[in-house]
């Protein structure tokens, strides 16, 4: 069990909230927790993890493209620059 201690400005909001949703405080509080919970569970997964599906979705049909970046960025630039 565990006590919070608000100040009186809180908790009114938080009575008001809670009884439009036809809660107890006790009960939208829970809620809150549970939720906060998840969202810092979401927020610690790695980066691959988070977009693990989309990686590989688009081919650009280039195998090179981890060890030659640098040349077709370079490559990418003049093109860009001679159209203009």
């Amino acid at each position: 069990m565990i006590s919070v201690r608000i100040d009186p400005t809180l908790e009114n909001e938080l009575s008001l909230v809670a009884k439009e949703k036809g809660m107890s405080k006790s009960e939208y509080l829970r809620g809150l927790i549970i939720e906060k919970l998840e969202t810092e569970r979401v927020h610690k997964k790695t980066p691959w993890e988070l977009g693990k599906h989309v990686f590989g979705k688009f081919d650009s049909g280039r195998s090179d493209l981890s060890k030659n970046r640098k040349a077709i960025l370079k490559e990418k630039i003049r093109e860009k620059a001679c159209r203009h």
